[in-house]
């Protein structure tokens, strides 16, 4: 915050909550932002890092991407109400921070954008309407399709498939599309050109992606990690990820040059002790809307038309941005919260403890789990 600038008088117009996975300055919840009369609320909360288990990675990630979008806000002398994880009132849950805020501030309505999870919404609508004060759930613009426009696309099919969703939103959205309304190519995907193995010669040199180097605003946060979660999985000795939108713009730019062209040819391999392979990295910024998935694509596909990278690798990435992660969305949304709860192949026994520690004695479950244990990471499902 800057040294001149005061807090609203109380009480204030809108208390604009801003989640740890909408860390964008032009978020839909901004869109009519009064400094004079608005606040906004940040907190950091154990619940978030407790409700599903979380790798020490994923926890420090999130943490330092919010520190440093703080420090964005003040700078844009935006009011910030900031609940750090170790505040001595921290009630450590959204809902109990959004109840303190709001019995603080006392404004007139509480403004977010569309929270990532269905817990998360339902948590913040009862608190607002505990406190009863009207909440504002705005659409989330990082997406390429909204929920009721993935609610059209279902409409009455007795089947949904990812493959005709993803043409769809390519036509929609003019994306490696041909003037006459063809795919660019003459067909959809590229799938039989993007399962290559790398054979017993092992994979040609892989860059190595983008690194970046904790700031100090980071290396307390991965101390507070280590302090407050030792029990959680991971190791943040090596802990390189974007925490900020310039950032995850230059991990992106480095992703096209230096590894998009093998992408493709190569999504699908494994190797023993890689990690990253050809895969981008980008999914966490996108995720916390650091990245536009815009941005994403339209580079991407600049770097095809330019003929920098070969269409099945331009198309195969697209694909998992424009296709697989706008139809798991949407799937999501459709379904839930009964979807948190279905069991369709009937499993009901508990998951092997080498699921938790990554040993035993199949190779390729030991490296997938293994690197997942400790980076929080991994390209295969």
């Amino acid at each position: 915050m800057s040294p001149t600038a005061k807090p609203p008088a109380v009480p204030v117009r809108h208390l604009v909550l801003v989640l740890g996975d909408q860390l964008d300055l032009e978020a839909s919840a901004f869109d009519d932002f009064d400094p004079s009369r608005d606040v906004v609320l940040m907190a950091e909360v154990a619940g978030e890092a407790e409700a599903v288990w979380s790798g020490q990675p994923r926890i420090a990630l999130f943490l330092a991407a919010m520190r440093h979008f703080r420090a964005a806000l003040r700078e844009a002398g935006r009011w910030t109400h900031y609940v750090e994880l170790e505040a001595a009132d921290n009630t450590q849950c959204l809902d109990g921070e959004l109840t303190r805020a709001i019995a603080r501030w006392q404004p007139t309505r509480v403004v977010v954008t569309q929270p990532g999870e269905w817990r998360v919404e339902a948590g913040l609508r009862e608190a607002a309407q505990q406190a009863t004060v009207p909440l504002e759930v705005r659409e989330d613009r990082h997406f390429f399709c909204t929920r009721e426009r993935f609610a059209r696309h279902a409409g009455s099919r007795r089947q949904l498939r990812m493959e005709y969703f993803y043409r769809e939103m390519r036509r929609e959205h003019g994306v490696l599309m041909t003037p006459n309304g063809e795919p660019e190519g003459g067909q959809w995907n590229y799938d039989h050109d993007n399962r290559a193995a790398f054979g017993r010669e092992g994979p040609p040199p892989i860059p190595a992606p983008r690194s970046f180097a904790p700031d100090d605003l980071t290396r307390e946060v991965l101390a507070l990690v280590r302090r407050r979660f030792p029990d959680h999985p991971g190791d943040l000795s090596g802990f390189d990820w974007p925490v900020s939108a310039a950032e995850a713009r230059e991990a992106l730019d480095d992703f096209v040059q230096h590894r998009l062209a093998d992408f493709g040819r190569w999504q699908d391999a494994m190797w023993q002790d890689e990690p990253w392979l050809y895969h981008s990295r980008l999914a966490a910024a996108m995720n916390l809307k650091l990245l536009d998935p815009r941005v994403v694509v339209t580079a991407v596909e600049k770097a095809w038309r330019e003929e920098r990278v070969p269409l099945a690798a331009a198309e195969g990435f697209i694909r998992q941005v424009l296709g697989w992660r706008e139809y798991v969305r949407g799937i999501y949304w459709r379904h839930m919260p009964a979807y948190a709860e279905s069991n369709a192949w009937g499993a009901d026994e508990p998951l092997p403890k080498f699921y938790w520690t990554g040993q035993c004695e199949m190779n390729c479950l030991r490296q997938a789990l293994g690197q997942s244990l400790q980076l929080g990471y991994a390209h295969h499902i």
